[in-house]
C-alpha cells in the first residue's frame, strides 16, 4: 500500500496531467487538493486529447476522485467539465466524483475584481488568468467565503450574499469602476449550481480516512508548480494557494503520516506562462525552436510559454521544498534535434555565486545562469519504452539530473500518449 502526492517543480505546465492519469492505474483514488480552474491537466488517450482544469485527471481511469477543501471551486465549470465527460462516455457521477463540504466556491464578483484589478494595473499585471482564484483565496482567508456547505442551505446562502454585497459593489464600483454585482441573479444561478452538485457534495476527509484505514492508494494531485507556490514561489508573480506536497494533508483533510512518496515532475526544460523572473528564459533561435516543437502554449489561458533550459537550482529547491522521493521527466523528445543542452547549476548575482533560490524577487531578476553543457541527439526517441535504448547521450541527460538533484529518475515521458512512456520504478509498488 502506497499514496503518493504528485508535485510540479516548476512553475507549473510540467506535464502532472499525464502522469496522474498513468499512475491512477495503480490508484484506488485520486485527490484534487488546492487551486482553482486556472490549471489545465491535459491528457491523450487512445488519440483523444482531454483537458481537465477542475475533475482530477484519474477520472479517465475509472477512479473514485475527489475535489478537497484546498481548491477554489468554480461550479458553472465543474457542471460543463461532468456534463463533457459524461457526453464522452466517462463515468462522472456522485459515486465516483466527491466534493469537500468544505472547499470555497468562487462567486462572479470573484472573476470581476481579478479582471477589474488586472486592467488597472496596465504593464505591471502578474498575469493571472482572470478565473477569480486569488479573490475568492483572499475571501476565505478574510473569513467571509462561501463554501458548498453554506451553498447547500439556501436561505442560509442568501443572507451570507446579502451581507457580502454591498462591500464587494462598493469596491467594484468605486474602485474598479465596473457594474456592480446583482444579488438576485447570483441567487438564482448558484441555488441551480447548488442542486445540480449536491449529490457530490460530502466530507471527503471522512470518506479518504475510511479509504486510508481500507489500506486503498490514493493519489494526491497537485495543481500548478512548486515556484508558484504563495509562500516560497517569486512572490508576487505566485498563484494564491500552497502548490508544495505538504498542503495535500491540509487540502484534502488527511494527516502527513499518510503520505509514503513524493513525485516530482520535471519538464526536460523550463517553461513559465505570465510575468515574473526567468534566468535561463532563451529569446533565440533555440527558445523558439523549444517552444514551438514542444507546443508550448498553456491549457488554461492559451498563451504562449516562455522555455528557456532546465534550472537545477529551481529543481533542487523544488526537491528540498517537497521532500521529493522520486522524479518524472517529461517532454525528453522535445530536446531531439538539438546539437548541445544546457543545465544551468547556479546563478550568478554580481559577484555573488548562488547555489539556492533567492527569495528576493529584485535578486533573481538580476540573476544570470551558470551553465553546464552536454552533448545533444538527434535520434527520435517518441517510440522508445525501454530506457537502455534510449541514445547515450538522452540517457547521460538523465543521469546528471539524478546526480544534481540526489533522486531517482522513475519515470520519462518521451510523447504525450500514455503508452510513450519508460517506467525505470513504480512509485506504487515501491512505496
Amino acid at each position: 500500500m502506497a499514496n503518493i502526492v504528485i508535485i510540479g517543480t516548476q512553475w507549473g505546465d510540467e506535464g502532472k496531467g499525464k502522469m496522474v492519469d498513468l499512475l491512477a492505474e495503480n490508484a484506488d483514488a485520486v485527490v484534487r487538493f488546492q487551486g482553482g480552474n486556472n490549471a489545465g491537466h491535459t491528457m491523450v488517450v487512445g488519440g483523444r486529447q482531454f483537458i481537465s482544469h477542475l475533475v482530477p485527471s484519474g477520472i479517465l481511469q475509472g477512479k473514485t476522485c475527489f475535489i478537497g477543501n484546498g481548491v477554489v471551486v468554480d461550479p458553472a465549470v465543474l457542471i460543463e467539465e461532468i456534463e463533457y465527460l459524461q457526453n464522452n462516455a466517462v463515468a462522472c457521477g456522485p459515486d465516483r466524483l466527491m466534493i469537500s463540504e468544505r472547499a470555497h466556491v468562487i462567486m462572479p464578483y470573484h472573476k470581476m475584481i481579478d479582471n477589474g484589478r488586472e486592467a488597472l494595473k496596465g504593464d505591471s499585471k502578474i498575469g493571472t488568468t482572470g478565473r477569480g482564484i486569488g479573490p475568492a483565496y483572499e475571501d476565505k482567508a478574510n473569513r467571509s467565503g462561501i463554501r458548498f456547505a453554506d451553498l447547500m442551505d439556501e436561505d442560509f446562502f442568501r443572507s451570507k450574499l446579502e451581507a457580502l454585497l454591498p462591500e464587494k459593489n462598493f469596491y467594484l464600483k468605486g474602485f474598479l469602476k465596473v457594474p456592480p454585482a446583482d444579488l438576485d441573479t447570483i441567487y438564482g444561478q448558484y441555488v441551480e449550481y447548488a442542486r445540480r452538485l449536491a449529490p457530490h457534495v460530502t466530507n471527503v476527509s471522512v470518506a479518504l480516512d475510511k479509504l486510508i484505514r481500507e489500506q486503498k492508494q490514493i493519489m494526491f494531485e497537485g495543481a500548478q508548480g512548486t515556484h508558484l507556490d504563495i509562500d516560497h514561489g517569486t512572490y508576487p508573480f505566485v498563484t494564491s494557494s500552497n502548490t508544495l506536497a505538504a498542503n495535500a494533508c491540509c487540502g484534502s483533510g488527511i494527516g502527513p503520516k499518510a503520505i509514503d512518496a513524493v513525485i516530482g515532475i520535471v519538464k526536460a526544460y523550463t517553461t513559465r506562462v505570465g510575468g515574473g523572473p526567468f534566468p535561463t528564459e532563451l529569446s533565440d533561435a533555440t527558445g523558439d525552436f523549444i517552444q514551438e516543437k514542444g507546443a508550448e502554449f498553456g491549457a488554461t489561458t492559451g498563451r504562449r510559454r516562455r522555455c528557456g533550459w532546465l534550472d537545477m537550482v529551481l529543481l533542487k529547491n523544488a526537491v528540498r521544498l517537497n521532500g521529493i522521493t522520486g522524479l518524472a521527466i517529461t517532454k525528453l523528445d522535445v530536446l531531439c534535434g538539438l546539437e548541445e543542452i544546457k543545465i544551468c547549476t547556479a546563478y550568478k548575482n554580481g559577484n555573488d555565486l548562488l547555489h539556492n533560490f533567492p527569495a528576493g524577487i529584485e535578486t533573481l531578476t538580476g540573476c544570470k545562469p551558470v551553465y553546464e553543457t552536454m552533448p545533444g541527439w538527434e535520434e527520435d526517441i517518441s517510440a522508445i519504452t525501454d530506457f537502455e535504448r534510449l541514445p547515450p547521450n538522452a540517457a547521460a541527460y538523465l543521469k546528471r539530473i539524478e546526480e544534481l538533484t540526489g533522486v531517482p529518475v522513475q519515470i520519462v515521458s518521451v510523447g504525450p500518449r500514455r503508452e510513450q512512456t519508460i517506467v525505470l520504478e513504480n512509485p506504487f509498488r515501491t512505496g
